[in-house]
């Protein structure tokens, strides 16, 4: 059931992105309404990641760490 799951989550996924390059090309009205979607809900998942992020004790809190090829 999980792969079920899965494997329709990454078909959705699938499509948005090929909707993202219809769109570029000038698709018709409805894959520009499906990219929007898209790149919205990419957004939504970076900007959810970053909040979840906290510096931990070997970090600057920069991202960058600290160079030495961890």
């Amino acid at each position: 059931m999980v792969v079920l799951i899965l494997s329709g989550v990454l078909v959705l996924a699938l499509a948005g992105c090929g909707c993202v390059v219809w769109a570029a090309r000038g698709g018709p009205r409805w894959v520009r309404a499906v990219a929007t979607v898209t790149l919205a809900a990419g957004a939504l998942v970076r900007g959810a990641q970053r909040a979840g992020r906290k510096p931990g004790p070997n970090t600057l809190g920069d991202g960058g760490g600290n160079g030495a090829g961890e």
